[in-house]
């Protein structure tokens, strides 16, 4: 690899016949065209080729909360980079190649917000979830500042392979929320998350599973 100020017109990035331009650590670097290895992979790197396209598949669609949850998690990394190296670690199961993401150790969000009471869901007619909670703001702090902090409900249904979202749905005093969810969803089992977010969007919560549950 090495390092160039300018190149014939200036910097550049990608592939330009035998060699490859990018950018490193903020220095402009070019390395030479990587060979294609006639080698079959072995079992050990089809295993970490298969789970990180699974984890990636996966958080691709909750990128966005990602990006909320994970915002000051770790410095140097980027939030979805930071999420991604969590639930690489804790949240796939099975054995190779039979392997899923497990939905309750799976991370939408990290951090030192107070943490979400206990919340509880009830499904109702026409696709709908009722969340209710208590105001642990109450007793963690007398003047009461966490009552602003807003709620955030991730569903993710594995029939439909689709989740639905709702970011700041109500602030932590209201005590409930109900979330509507597509009527197609009706009769399947869906997965669900919650945290809570500072009003002012920069301070969050570490995310909890709710449960399981079949939408009526």
């Amino acid at each position: 690899m090495g390092k160039y100020l300018k190149g014939i017109l200036g910097a550049f990035s990608g592939l330009v016949g035998s060699v490859v331009g990018a950018t490193w650590n903020g220095i402009d670097v070019m390395r030479s065209r990587p060979k294609k290895s006639s080698k079959p992979p072995t079992l050990a790197q089809m295993k970490q080729r298969d789970t990180f396209a699974l984890m990636r598949g996966f958080s691709r669609e909750v990128s966005d909360i990602i990006r909320i949850g994970f915002q000051a998690y770790r410095v140097g990394q980027t939030p979805d980079n930071a999420a991604f190296s969590l639930n690489i670690e804790n949240a796939v199961t099975g054995v190779y190649p039979s392997i899923s993401i497990d939905y309750p150790e799976f991370v939408l969000s990290r951090g030192n917000l107070l943490d979400a009471p206990e919340i509880t869901v009830a499904t109702t007619e026409d696709a709908q979830l009722d969340f209710s909670w208590l105001n642990n703001a109450d007793v963690a702090d007398p003047l009461n500042t966490n009552s602003t902090d807003k709620v955030s409900f991730v569903v993710y249904n594995p029939s439909k392979q689709s989740f639905a979202k709702k970011v700041g749905a109500a602030v932590r005093s209201a005590l409930s929320y109900d979330m509507v969810v597509p009527a197609t969803w009706s009769g399947d089992n869906v997965h669900i998350w919650a945290f809570f977010v500072k009003a002012d969007g920069k301070v969050v919560s570490d995310s909890v599973y709710l449960d399981a549950t079949v939408i009526m």
